[in-house]
């Protein structure tokens, strides 16, 4: 009995050394993993943002949206703005030197700023391009409105205001695949109307006094206008300044195109020929942002362009987008 007891005693003390001395080495073990696990989960990550100058509306209001967006998510950001291709790409490789983990990019122009994909391929670092295009695979993820949509929408509209017959002005932005896409579209649904005619198609640059400008000479040029397709709402407000200054009677419909809050203002009111827009809310920024986000947390990409629907406002559905306390 005595050897049996002190069998049994010899056998629990080995157990005991074995649980203790696991114990002795898995602690700091488990420690460290939980401790790596955390930094993992806690990694402050730095993204760029790489914006056009906001000589527009729509576009201070993606720089603000595009901010408060990284703020939501906890990281830190290095904001740049250009007004030219050159001063873009030259942001696009400080952005690069200072190591950023992501870069979300609008580009100014498409063809100019395509090389420059490469060169942030090249350097590891994923590219979400936002709204304007790039003639490049080696952006990550493309997120952008529905252009080609808005064209073909807006050409519907005016088609049934006009009773598909009348004389159309297009006001178109800048070279990029947004100002492409949309006309595009425009022309695609104007060309079932063979009794409509595009009798001038000139650039608004996106911008309002430009597209001012340029609507006074069409006045002038074109004695008979029944309707004015714009890419844009900035540019739809100096059109319809430019009509309202020579007292032109002749013009139905006005459309635009952005979401603009001063545009649904005009068509809630409906006393003038800014009759319907096409969402393409700046909002939509802050998916790209969201992008780069998830893409740094290990979320792969499936669908390498994510395009957002182009819906139509008109006074019937106005009321339910319209705030006046929206940034843009």
């Amino acid at each position: 009995m005595r050897r049996l007891n002190l069998k049994r005693v010899i056998s629990f003390v080995t157990i005991f050394a074995f649980i203790l001395t696991l114990c002795i080495f898995y602690t700091p073990f488990k420690a460290q993993s939980a401790s790596t696990a955390k930094s993992k989960a806690t990694k402050k990550y730095k993204i760029g943002l790489s914006f056009p100058a906001a000589d527009h509306g729509w576009l201070a209001a993606v720089i603000v949206y595009a901010e408060q967006q990284a703020k939501e998510l906890g990281v830190d950001y290095i904001l740049t703005t250009a007004d030219n291709p050159n001063k873009q790409t030259n942001d696009i490789e400080d952005l690069i030197a200072q190591k950023v983990d992501a870069i979300v990019m609008l580009p100014i122009e498409s063809d100019p700023m395509t090389p420059v994909a490469k060169r942030v391929k090249k350097a590891g670092i994923p590219l979400v391009v936002f709204d304007r295009e790039l003639n490049s695979q080696d952006v990550t993820i493309t997120i952008r409105g529905d252009n080609k949509g808005i064209g073909l929408n807006a050409g519907k509209y005016i088609a049934s205001v006009l009773g598909g017959k009348g004389n159309v002005v297009e006001i178109t932005g800048v070279p990029s695949s947004v100002t492409t896409l949309r006309s595009q579209g425009f022309r695609e649904a104007i060309k079932k109307y063979p009794n409509i005619k595009i009798i001038s198609s000139q650039s608004g640059m996106f911008q309002k006094e430009k597209s001012l400008t340029v609507m006074e000479n069409i006045l002038q040029a074109q004695p008979k206008i029944d309707a004015v397709y714009t890419q844009d709402d900035e540019m739809a407000l100096g059109v319809l300044q430019a009509i309202k200054e020579a007292k032109r009677t002749d013009i139905k419909v006005i459309t635009g195109a952005g979401g603009a809050k001063d545009a649904y203002k005009l068509i809630k009111e409906n006393k003038t020929p800014f009759k319907a827009t096409f969402t393409y809310s700046p909002i939509m920024v802050k998916e790209a942002v969201k992008w780069a986000y998830k893409i740094l947390n290990g979320e792969k990409v499936k669908q390498k362009v994510i395009t957002l629907p182009a819906e139509k406002i008109d006074k019937t559905n106005v009321n339910k987008v319209y705030n006046p306390k929206a940034p843009y």
